[in-house]
């Protein structure tokens, strides 16, 4: 490869990133038309890597392509938000059940305050708050211990941040707080063995995100 395709591709790479870390964290909400001129400027890139960038964000279905107008941000569906809800769901209370099973709670539940600890440092919009709310509920699905369903959860993250964004951005200014309040619980129940109540929780906890997101 020559100095000049790894000098495009690093370009590239960077667009991508910059305008990814956007849609992600709602700086770029969704139903927003962007230009590569836009991007290209903000950047400091031409714009042909900007143009490459779009063309992998739209195969990832964050973005939707309009020749010579731009390029959409895919806004998060209602039906796309229920299904990320019924997928975490599921790992969540599974993890909860192997984490009690084993008798682990009081060291899984030690990484999920300190997670909670920073996130409770942050002011909403902050778009770290979104990430450790992933990071958090990651935690528990790691502490289950399969790496088949470690590595599904996983892929869910950037469906999951975008839904947590776009719900909250849709809320009134209580839920933040609520959010922290009910996390601080789902800890208080795994560490106290109470199965029962922490599978309604969480089940709970998730839908009340995922019935922020309004229908197409």
């Amino acid at each position: 490869m020559s100095t000049r395709d790894r000098s495009q591709g690093a370009a590239s790479e960077r667009a991508y990133r910059w305008t990814k870390e956007r849609i992600l964290d709602g700086r770029f909400e969704g139903g927003r038309l962007i230009s590569e001129g836009e991007v290209a400027e903000d950047v400091g890139l031409s714009r042909t890597p900007v143009r490459e960038a779009f063309l992998r964000l739209s195969a990832e279905g964050l973005l939707r392509l309009y020749p010579k107008k731009g390029a959409l941000v895919v806004p998060v569906s209602a039906s796309e938000a229920e299904d990320i809800a019924e997928a975490r769901i599921f790992l969540e209370r599974h993890a909860a059940a192997k984490v009690i099973g084993a008798g682990r709670q009081r060291e899984v539940v030690a990484e999920m305050r300190r997670v909670l600890a920073e996130q409770k440092s942050l002011e909403w919009p902050d778009p770290r708050f979104t990430t450790l709310d992933r990071e958090f509920h990651a935690a528990l699905v790691h502490a289950a211990g399969n790496a088949l369903f470690d590595e599904f959860y996983s892929g869910l993250r950037d469906r999951q941040l975008r839904m947590v964004h776009t719900a909250l951005r849709h809320a009134n200014g209580d839920r933040p707080r609520i959010i922290l309040e009910e996390h601080t619980r789902i800890c208080d129940l795994l560490e106290a063995g109470d199965g029962d109540a922490l599978h309604d929780l969480i089940s709970a906890h998730i839908r009340t995100v995922a019935s922020r997101i309004e229908a197409d």
